[in-house]
């Protein structure tokens, strides 16, 4: 089969071993392509959002931080993309971004992104009408202090228009790396996530 060509099939039931050995060759090609997807969707939230900084502006001076704190390349991956989920489910994005990252990163930052809205809140909650204390709930969770300090350290003082941040093209071959289709798990095993 070329690229050009489909499945027979109208009911994956009804699919053939090379039908799906067809398939898998597009699949790859496709999570080869990923990242450079995922530094397209950065590129897309280069907009005027209504803080001082773009939502991209926001999430490289996050990441810089990060990186100029002395983070591991996973984690200043997972800053930069912390916010990805703005452009996908702006209801509920730190889990659309959790979920993008998960097969690719530890638990600890998979935990971390997908819950950082809810720590976030801590800082202006109060202003809309929500209570700035939800994250207690977290309170006996082993990643708790973790997820404060992201917030603390990352994502909360990154709005300042004067920090100077690295730019985008400085944080793609992290982004490519730790979006790598060889840090994906074999089929079964569990994903990076979920150990």
């Amino acid at each position: 089969m070329t690229p050009t060509e489909t499945v027979r099939f109208t009911r994956m039931s009804d699919g053939t071993a090379e039908e799906y050995a067809f398939l898998g060759r597009i699949e790859s090609a496709e999570l080869e392509r990923f990242p450079d997807r995922v530094l397209d969707w950065l590129r897309q939230m280069d907009v005027p959002s209504g803080y001082q900084v773009t939502r991209l502006g926001h999430c490289l001076q996050a990441a810089t931080r990060a990186h100029r704190a002395g983070e591991d390349e996973e984690t200043v991956v997972c800053v930069l993309l912390h916010d990805i989920g703005d452009i996908l489910a702006p209801a509920n994005h730190s889990e659309v971004a959790a979920a993008l990252l998960r097969p690719y990163v530890s638990e600890r930052n998979y935990w971390i992104v997908k819950h950082h809205g809810v720590f976030q809140g801590a800082y202006y909650f109060h202003h809309i009408g929500q209570d700035p204390a939800e994250r207690e709930q977290f309170r006996d969770h082993p990643l708790y202090q973790a997820t404060v300090d992201f917030c603390a350290h990352y994502d909360q003082n990154s709005f300042d228009p004067n920090y100077p941040s690295e730019p985008l093209e400085f944080f793609a071959p992290m982004v490519r790396r730790i979006l790598s289709p060889t840090r994906l798990p074999e089929p079964g095993a569990r994903p990076v996530g979920e150990g």
